[in-house]
């Protein structure tokens, strides 16, 4: 008489939780230039399902791209850029913006973050020490 084997029972380690970030313009440009920075932020910004993008960033990073370099890479900036949760500005975001005491793109993105529970990496100085922040300074 025969047995049907038992599936193993295999352990797996228990789940971790993918951390959500914002990425700021700063580093955002970094990465679309192929700066020597740009790599500090390349894992990050290829895991495009952990990502939170303000619309403000969105904002910023392609009306750059577009003057700098052309139309083409700033469309296929926004392509990247839109894989990833993209946040309006709404009354919510606005009223919590408007005591963190930052400038007000600055203030918009922060607050995008913090709602979200997500990290931000920027290398703009006004956010350096900021709770939830990582920052990474300029050579």
């Amino acid at each position: 008489m025969t047995t049907a084997a038992k599936p193993r029972r295999t352990r797996r380690a228990p789940a971790t939780a993918a951390v959500v970030r914002v990425i700021d313009s700063s580093c955002w440009l970094e990465y679309f230039a192929d700066s020597p920075q740009a790599d500090q932020f390349a894992a990050a910004i290829d895991a495009v399902e952990t990502l939170v993008v303000p619309v403000l960033t969105v904002y910023e990073v392609v009306k750059k791209l577009a003057r700098e370099a052309g139309e083409e890479a700033a469309v296929a900036a926004l392509g990247l850029m839109q894989r990833g949760q993209v946040v309006p500005i709404d009354l919510n975001l606005v009223l919590a913006a408007a005591v963190n005491g930052l400038p007000m793109a600055d203030s918009l993105i922060y607050a995008t973050a913090r709602q979200h529970g997500a990290e931000l990496w920027t290398q703009d100085r006004h956010f350096e020490g900021l709770p939830g922040v990582k920052f990474f300074a300029k050579p």
